[in-house]
């Protein structure tokens, strides 16, 4: 797919990931793209509510394994405003989805939280090669770098007050 196509999809995330800032939440978003370019399902993390795991990524995998073939699953897209954590990597490998798209790296991100002095969460990130070897995996997008960090400051600074 060329960069401008994937570029389109990210800021989608970037806005998804701003719309769950918006609603109180960790500033995550995004995408599950079929093969043909058409936008099957977006979301944007959930977590607030209390369950750790309502991460856009896992929500996208379950609909692709519910509502999807397995091999329009392998022929999908999924793009987010970060790289995925190891639960939602192992749901992608699970599920059999196709190429993974960030915005942001998990290494950007830890990065970011210990500048901002964010404790270590209770989960170890890794690069989602590290979950699912054989993944097809993009990022991240140096265009996109200062908004995404700018959303997580954001809700780290705002959860702190």
């Amino acid at each position: 797919m060329p960069v401008e196509e994937d570029l389109k999809h990210l800021r989608r995330c970037v806005e998804l990931a701003r719309q769950a800032l918006q609603a109180g939440d960790e500033p995550f978003g995004s995408v599950l793209v079929d093969a043909e370019g058409k936008v099957l399902m977006e979301d944007h993390n959930r977590v607030a509510g209390g369950d750790r795991t309502r991460h856009p990524e896992f929500a996208l995998a379950r609909w692709a394994a519910e509502n999807m073939t397995p091999e329009e699953r392998a022929a999908a897209t999924v793009y987010t405003s970060g790289e995925h954590c190891p639960m939602c990597a192992a749901a992608h490998g699970w599920v059999g989805l196709g190429r993974i798209v960030y915005a942001a790296s998990s290494r950007q991100l830890n990065q970011w939280l210990e500048a901002f002095g964010v404790p270590p969460g209770p989960v170890r990130s890794y690069p989602i090669q590290d979950i699912v070897p054989d993944a097809v995996v993009e990022g991240p997008f140096p265009e996109l770098e200062e908004e995404v960090r700018e959303l997580h400051r954001h809700y780290h600074l705002r959860s702190r007050n």
